[in-house]
């Protein structure tokens, strides 16, 4: 009888005028939304496969005359140099996260397992430095990269871009508070010294959280352009995919069917990887979000 009364009282809940009106709400906004978010990537697109005339006399919505004009994604890898773009981009970006990563897990292991004086003051160090803003710190940074002559060079760059971010870091202290410490005691007492116990015990389980970090601080470098634009100053060699689309920019007009092409030829890459690995992506998002 009870579940006679729920099933029908649930039927009832379906068929009334608020739940109707709040679902029609939810899902309309759901597409709008959605509209929204994949109108820009539409009109990319659209544009890309325009010729000059075609872009400068129709509107961003209207369709190409032909789908198999190819010759403005040739142009823009060509005179934006963006094979060597895509060369320095792999570079910085593979020893960016190896770099990042290491110290991250490394800093995280020692402020997670072991108290000493001034932790809390390395935490809250962390935190304060994540509340300033990173172009208010550009006048000390760009002192110290002249200084230190690391401006117009590749690995100069790549130390700057090599800070580990505090965001990774506090992922990594909170997965290591899910993992019990008993662990590391049982280790220890098999003879285990504290870096075998962090590189071929800890270190394999932070799987999770090690590829949530890859996927903000690999995006966060892979789209970074201020520092890029600042401190590569010879943009013929040390060009990186998020400065060399601004080739076809200038004072005399931009050229926005090139500069599409070029989006999409570096969203290629980045496309491919999460196709081959998007079954590593979500379970490792999926298990790094969880705590406890």
């Amino acid at each position: 009888m009870a579940q006679t009364a729920a099933a029908s009282y649930k039927r009832r809940k379906q068929y009334s005028p608020g739940f109707v009106i709040w679902t029609i709400v939810k899902y309309a906004s759901l597409i709008f939304f959605a509209f929204l978010a994949v109108l820009p990537i539409v009109s990319c697109v659209i544009t890309a496969f325009k010729t000059d005339a075609e872009y400068k006399s129709t509107n961003v919505m209207t369709l190409p005359k032909s789908w198999l004009n190819f010759d403005n994604f040739v142009k823009a890898f060509t005179k934006a140099n963006m094979l060597v773009a895509f060369r320095n981009s792999l570079i910085v970006l593979v020893v960016v996260l190896a770099v990042s990563i290491i110290i991250g897990t490394q800093l995280a292991y020692v402020l997670n397992r072991f108290k000493f004086p001034g932790n809390s003051l390395i935490r809250n160090a962390f935190t304060f430095a994540a509340l300033l803003p990173a172009v208010a710190m550009q006048v000390a940074v760009y002192e110290i990269m002249v200084n230190l002559n690391f401006v117009n060079t590749l690995y100069g760059y790549i130390i700057m871009m090599c800070g580990t971010d505090v965001i990774s870091i506090y992922i990594f202290i909170q997965y290591f508070e899910n993992l019990p410490v008993s662990l590391d005691e049982s280790a220890y007492l098999d003879g285990a010294s504290y870096f075998t116990i962090y590189r071929k015990i800890l270190l394999p389980l932070l799987k999770p959280a090690i590829v949530t970090s890859i996927i903000l601080k690999g995006a966060n470098t892979y789209n970074e352009y201020y520092c890029a634009q600042l401190y590569l100053q010879d943009k013929t060699r040390l060009c990186t995919v998020a400065t060399s689309l601004y080739t076809f920019t200038g004072p005399l007009g931009s050229q926005y069917n090139l500069i599409c092409a070029g989006v999409i030829i570096s969203l290629l890459p980045a496309l491919i990887v999460f196709i081959i690995f998007q079954n590593q992506i979500y379970s490792g998002v999926a298990a790094g979000a969880v705590k406890g």
